[in-house]
C-alpha cells in the first residue's frame, strides 16, 4: 500500500490542508529534517539542465544560460489524464504563470516492479526523435525525484478525441474530413521518421489550443533504425510484441503474431469509421469477442453511413495488410478531393458538430 510519504505531491497536499500544528519529538524532528534534506538533494540531483534564452531588461540583449528545472519549479493542478502506469497533471511554471504544461508522472518503484522501464525509455526516445514535428506533442525535458519520473510535455487544452466523440456522439462529414486528414498526415510524419505508433486510438489524439491534432503516448512504439544515414527506414520491419488496444488492434497481430507499419493504417480506418458511426467497428461485450470480430473483419456500417467514406473504410479494413491502402493512396481518395495536404495544418478547423 502506498503511503503519503512515497509521493512528494501528496506530502505537499497533506501539509497545506492540515489545520493542526504537528508536535514532533526530537527524534521525529530529526527524521523529518533528514527526509526533507534527502528530498532536496534528490530534487537538485534529478533536475533537468536546460539552455534558456534570457533577455536583458536594460539593453534588450539576448543571452543563453544553463538553468535547472525540477519539481520545485512547477505548481501542480488537477489531473488531466492517466494511463496504465502513469498519470498526467496540469502544471504551471512558478517562473511564469502563463506557461502551462502537461506533466506525466511515473512511479519508479511501480515501473521496476512491473517491468515497465523499457516502455518509458521507448517513449522518451520516440519523442526526442519527433520533437520537431507539429503533429506530435512536444517533450520539453524530463526530470526525476526520489520516487518519480516526470515528463514535461506540451499542454493540449482541448482534450482528446475520445472525449470529443463521447460529447457529440458522431461527427459531421466536414469535421471527419478535416480531422481524419490531419490524423493520417500525422501518421505519415511518424513513419517518415522511423516511428510506428502501434496504439493509435482516440485517447491518444489530442487537440491543441488551435484545435489541431497532436499525437501522444509513444510507450509502445516501435523505433526503427537505419543501417546508413542516407537509407530510408524499413517500414516492413516486423515486431512480435503484443501491444495495442483491442478495438483498434490489427488482425495480423492476432492471426499471425506480428505487426508492421500497416497496423497504424488499420487503426486509422477504425477511427475514421468511429467518427461517423459514433462507435468503433469492432466492439463486443468483452476483449475476447472483440478479438474474434477483428480476426474475421466482422463489422457493419450504420444506417446512413456516407457512401464515399464507406468506400474508403472498406479499402482500409482489409485482413491482408498488403491489400490495405497505403497512406499516399488514402490521401488521393475521393473523400479528400478538396483537401490540400500541403496546407491542412494551416487551415482553420471547422466547428465541431455531429
Amino acid at each position: 500500500m502506498a503511503t503519503a510519504a512515497s509521493n512528494p505531491l501528496s506530502i505537499i497536499s497533506d501539509i497545506s490542508t492540515s489545520n493542526e500544528t504537528p508536535h514532533l519529538s526530537s527524534s521525529e524532528l530529526q527524521l523529518s529534517e533528514n527526509f526533507k534534506k534527502e528530498q532536496d538533494e534528490w530534487a537538485e540531483r534529478g533536475a533537468a539542465k536546460i539552455v534558456q534564452e534570457v533577455k536583458d531588461a536594460k539593453t534588450g540583449e539576448v543571452s543563453k544560460k544553463l538553468v535547472s528545472r525540477g519539481i520545485k519549479d512547477f505548481k501542480f493542478g488537477h489531473e488531466i489524464g492517466d494511463g496504465s502506469f502513469s498519470r498526467v497533471l496540469l502544471a504551471t511554471s512558478v517562473h511564469d504563470s502563463n506557461e502551462k504544461y502537461a506533466i506525466k508522472i511515473l512511479s519508479k518503484s511501480y515501473l521496476v516492479k512491473q517491468n515497465k522501464v523499457k516502455y518509458v525509455n521507448i517513449e522518451k526516445m520516440a519523442l526526442q526523435r519527433l520533437n520537431q514535428l507539429d503533429s506530435v506533442v512536444k517533450m520539453y525535458f524530463t526530470f526525476q525525484d526520489q520516487n518519480s519520473l516526470y515528463f514535461v510535455l506540451e499542454y493540449a487544452p482541448n482534450g482528446d478525441f475520445l472525449s470529443i466523440m463521447k460529447e457529440y456522439g458522431s461527427l459531421s462529414e466536414e469535421c471527419t474530413r478535416y480531422y481524419s486528414a490531419q490524423i493520417i498526415d500525422a501518421i505519415n510524419d511518424l513513419h517518415n521518421n522511423g516511428i510506428l505508433h502501434r496504439d493509435i486510438k482516440p485517447e491518444n489524439i489530442l487537440l491543441d489550443k488551435e484545435k489541431k491534432v497532436k499525437l501522444t503516448d509513444f510507450g509502445t512504439a516501435k523505433i526503427l533504425e537505419k543501417e546508413e544515414p542516407d537509407d530510408k527506414y524499413d517500414l516492413f520491419t516486423r515486431s512480435k510484441s503484443f501491444v495495442g488496444t483491442a478495438e483498434y488492434v490489427s488482425p495480423e497481430l492476432l492471426n499471425d503474431s506480428y505487426t508492421d507499419y500497416k497496423c497504424d493504417i488499420w487503426a486509422f480506418g477504425c477511427i475514421l469509421f468511429q467518427m461517423i458511426a459514433g462507435k468503433p467497428p469492432f466492439k463486443a461485450t468483452n476483449e475476447y469477442l472483440t478479438f474474434q470480430k477483428v480476426q474475421k473483419v466482422q463489422f457493419a456500417f450504420t444506417a446512413g453511413f456516407p457512401t464515399v467514406i464507406r468506400d474508403l473504410v472498406k479499402r482500409i479494413l482489409i485482413k491482408q495488410p498488403e491489400s490495405r491502402l497505403e497512406i499516399s493512396e488514402i490521401k488521393r481518395h475521393m473523400f479528400y478531393h478538396d483537401i490540400d495536404f500541403n496546407t491542412i495544418w494551416q487551415e482553420d478547423p471547422p466547428p465541431i458538430q455531429p
